[in-house]
Parts: C-alpha cells; sequence; structure tokens
C-alpha cells in the first residue's frame, strides 16, 4: 500500500509514529505538508499538484488537519475523494467533528449522551438559556477550541453573563453547556479505529483544575470500557463520518456524555499510558480498507432491477419485536435477512428461530418495493404548549374582552 499522511508538524510524536507504522509493516508511506498542495479542477478530470508537481498515485489517505487549516485542509481531502483514493477521515467527517455546536446537532437526534448545550446570540436569551441547561455552574465553550483552550467554568450567573458578552462582543461563537458535577475534574478518551474501540485511558485534571486534558497537566489511567461507553464512542465516530477518532466522555450518572469528538486524536498521551500500538491499529486498518473496500449501502447496491440492500431498522414497539424471522413474514414479502446488528455484535445468515428485538438492524437483501412498505407514515411531532401563569391583570383583561365579546 502507497500511503499519503497529511500534517504539517512532520516532528510530531503522533505522525512520527504513524509513519514508523506504516514503514515496518511493509508500506510506502510520505508525510506530505497539507499547505504545500494546488487543487486543480477540470471536467472529468480532478487532480492534485504536490510542490508545482502532479501527484502520483496513492492508494489512501491519513488526514491529521489542524484547526486552523481546517477549510483548506478539508478541500484537499475532498479533492482526494473526488480522485477515488480512500481517506480515512472523509472531508464531512473532519468538518463535522470540529464545529462542537454541528457535532452536538448530529448527535442529539440520535440516542446518544450529551450534556444539555443551548446556543444563542442575542444577550436577551442567555438566562433563559442558562437556566434550560440547568443553572449555574454553567460550563462555556469556544466552538473552535482545542485542548482544553477556551473552555470556562462559570459559577454564578452574574460571572457567566460577564464572560459571554465579553466572548460576543470579540465576535466568538460559544455554547452554554451543563456542568455535570460527578465528572468534575475527570473524563474519558477512547481511540475508535473502524468498527472497534482499540484503547481508552481515564484522564483526571491536576488540582483544582476541571478540564482533564493532558496539555493541562492532566494524568491518566488505562481503563477498560464496559460496552455501554464503547458502543457509544463507536456509534459517535460514524455519525460524524470518520474512520479514526478521539471521542472524550464525562462518566454521569445517566451514563456517558459525549462532550468531543477529535478526527485528529494525538496518540503520545495514550500511548504511553496504554502501552499499545494504537498507530500500528490505525494503518492495518487503512491497509484492510484498500485491500476489501466497503461497499457504500446508502447507495443502495442494486443487482437487479427493482431489487436491492438496504438497512431495516425495527424501533420499540415496532409489531416485529417478539417474533422469530419466520414469523414476522419478510421471507414471504421477497426479503432476505443477510446479517443482524443487535448491541455491538454482528449475527450473519440469522436462523429463521431467532427472535427480533427492539433496536435491531438487519441488513436485508430483497425487493425494494417491499422493504419500502415496511416504512410507517411520519408522524408529526408535536410539542407540549408551555403553561403560561397568568396575572391578576391578564385575568382582568380576559373578563373585559368576553363582556365586549358578549
Amino acid at each position: 500500500m502507497k500511503l499519503a499522511i497529511l500534517s504539517r508538524e512532520t516532528k510530531s510524536y503522533s505522525t512520527l509514529r504513524l509513519f514508523e507504522a506504516a514503514k515496518n509493516r511493509g508500506h510506502k508511506v510520505k508525510i506530505l505538508d497539507t499547505l504545500r498542495f494546488a487543487i486543480d479542477l477540470e471536467e472529468e478530470e480532478p487532480d492534485l499538484f504536490y510542490k508545482r508537481k502532479r501527484l502520483s498515485h496513492y492508494d489512501a489517505v491519513l488526514p491529521r488537519i489542524g484547526a486552523s487549516i481546517t477549510y483548506f485542509g478539508t478541500a484537499v481531502v475532498r479533492q482526494f475523494q473526488q480522485m477515488d483514493v480512500f481517506c480515512v477521515n472523509s472531508a464531512d467527517g473532519i468538518i463535522n467533528s470540529r464545529d462542537k455546536l454541528r457535532s452536538f446537532q448530529i448527535l442529539s437526534k440520535h440516542k446518544i449522551g450529551i450534556p444539555a448545550t443551548s446556543f444563542v446570540k442575542n444577550q436577551y436569551d442567555v438566562l433563559p438559556a442558562i437556566n434550560r441547561v440547568g443553572g449555574v455552574p454553567l460550563v462555556i465553550k469556544l466552538l473552535e477550541g482545542t485542548q482544553g483552550i477556551g473552555v470556562l467554568l462559570a459559577h454564578t450567573e452574574e460571572v457567566a453573563t460577564s464572560i459571554i458578552e465579553l466572548l460576543q462582543s470579540q465576535k466568538q461563537n460559544i455554547l452554554l453547556q451543563k456542568f455535570v458535577a460527578e465528572s468534575k475534574g475527570k473524563d474519558i478518551r477512547a481511540i475508535v479505529v473502524g468498527d472497534q474501540v482499540v484503547a481508552a485511558m481515564r484522564r483526571v485534571a491536576k488540582g483544582q483544575e476541571f478540564r482533564s486534558n493532558i496539555h493541562r497537566g492532566g494524568k491518566a489511567e488505562m481503563v477498560k470500557l464496559d460496552d455501554t461507553y464503547a458502543d457509544t464512542a463507536i456509534r459517535a465516530t460514524k455519525l460524524m463520518g470518520l474512520g479514526v477518532a478521539g471521542v472524550d466522555m464525562l462518566e454521569s450518572q445517566e451514563g456517558p456524555q459525549v462532550m468531543e469528538i477529535n478526527s485528529s486524536p494525538g496518540l503520545e498521551g495514550i500511548e504511553g499510558c496504554t502501552k499499545l500500538d494504537i498507530a500500528g491499529s490505525i494503518i492495518d486498518y487503512i491497509a484492510a480498507q484498500v485491500d476489501f473496500p466497503e461497499i457504500d449501502l446508502r447507495q443502495r447496491l442494486t443487482v437487479s432491477r427493482g431489487y436491492g440492500v438496504t438497512e431495516i431498522f425495527i424501533p420499540k414497539g415496532s409489531e416485529y419485536v417478539g417474533q422469530t424471522i419466520t414469523e414476522s413474514g419478510l421471507r414471504e414479502k421477497d426479503i432476505n435477512i443477510l446479517t443482524l446488528h443487535r448491541d455491538g455484535k454482528v449475527i450473519p445468515n440469522p436462523s429463521s428461530s431467532r427472535d427480533l428485538q427492539a433496536n435491531d438492524r438487519l441488513l436485508c437483501f430483497g425487493r425494494l418495493q417491499s422493504m419500502r412498505d415496511l416504512v410507517p407514515e411520519k408522524t408529526r411531532r408535536r410539542r407540549k404548549p408551555k403553561l403560561k401563569k397568568l396575572k391578576a391583570s391578564d385575568i382582568e383583561a380576559a373578563h373585559f374582552r368576553d363582556d365586549k365579546d358578549n
């Protein structure tokens, strides 16, 4: 395999470890400065130049895009994608994870724990937003901060509003977030590679510092994640559109709370803590994807007219819950189950006597129209109106209007 590592920090621990891991496995690998590319666009001829020379062919690209060059860096990654080169993390995935608001918007639609979060621009909306996320103490975050920079803890409403007004006056976009008290000073960093967590550590802040980043003096200890935390990290990574990520989670009373997803996670701290060859796991994953690329099921593989492959999700309350595959009648509808995904496990070619459960995902091949017929009509989710407390003056005005109408 011929691999390109996109990085401006050629001497950093993470970049060098990935380079060495690829070399040790017999792959051809080069570290390319992201800002030395030129993107050429012609009809049906997407191309890249590197240091004024046409770029030779690469089988895969491992982006290590810094926050300061996100726009140009993701443009380069997108160009590689247009040239059909496998990219470990897609341009859209990097953009999704880099913007904290965008990432929380994506995660909030799915069953993944996140702290209550609010985003406001008008000063009159600040206090109501603080109350909605649980009041003070309150975490205030810059949308594009990294390594704990731009993360503040406000203990009173007065301090919170002062900080917010100052940041907004500097044209900064900020998030207001619930402070998870039981996790103060500690969090979990999980490294996800493909469909598994290859390493995890618990980071503990130094002294009274509430931010646990190792760059801020925090200490780390190896931890083995239970299935709930591992599944949350994997699903969050997939929802961002990433193949490799570092997922930061808080340990709350309600379970894992995702704080951030990093598309270019540092390896020094977690490899030093766990003594695991994480760089090697990443390289092995890339090599496997180059040799055996995944089928993009979102495009629905069409084998013959009217037939194809798609995924069926069984929600709670579905008529299929508790039925065996035979009793479900799917086969009579010309729908065959290829694999059953349950609780992070993959069951290939499930037997006809297996019971179906809520939250099962079925990868099926069959008649597309039959599979479309399984989708129920969407029902509108109506918000419950909040009851407004009436003042005496409101009641008097209401009586006046009634009398006038009568």
